[in-house]
């Protein structure tokens, strides 16, 4: 390998992890200041999810591998800052099926960015219901899935409409 192409591979390296570590700052701010609006005081569990606007700008400009670091970074660090133990293992697991999903659905280019938007925020409520059932030993917890469903579909409906249009304006 050249010199030459060692330093345009670096330059590219140097940028992918500056902007990596840019995407898991912002996904963190969006997080905190998402948890100072109560948003779901009538119903527990329901938020809009604004930090999975970076998620899914992420996957449309950076990839999946950039993807999987910025939800493991920011939910690490949001978790030890902000929260605890199970506040991690929920976070992850919602994570973990929703960027599956999402990467599904994406591959089938049948649905926009609102679409895979959608299919995420239900499959990240999924994969914490999930962990609620095996934690708690209790099946019945399933049953609340279907009002998480119907708020995954309206906040993956938003954030997916704002994810659309910051990756259509958004050079990167």
């Amino acid at each position: 390998m050249s010199d030459n192409s060692k330093n345009k591979q670096t330059k590219r390296t140097n940028r992918d992890i500056a902007l990596t570590g840019v995407f898991i700052a912002l996904a963190m701010i969006l997080s905190y200041l998402e948890s100072l609006v109560p948003v779901g005081f009538a119903v527990p569990g329901i938020k809009l999810g604004l930090a999975n606007l970076v998620t899914i700008v992420a996957l449309y400009k950076l990839g999946l591998k950039d993807t999987i670091i910025i939800s493991l970074g920011r939910i690490l660090l949001s978790g030890v800052l902000f929260g605890n133990m199970m506040v991690i293992i929920y976070s992850l697991a919602g994570a973990g099926l929703s960027i599956l999903v999402m990467v599904l659905v994406k591959k089938t280019k049948i649905f926009s960015a609102m679409g895979v938007s959608i299919c995420g925020a239900i499959s990240h409520n999924l994969g914490q219901i999930i962990v609620a059932v095996i934690t708690l030993e209790n099946m019945n917890i399933m049953y609340y899935m279907i009002v998480l469903a119907i708020a995954g579909a309206v906040a993956g409906t938003i954030i997916g409409v704002l994810s659309g249009m910051i990756i259509k304006n958004i050079r990167i």
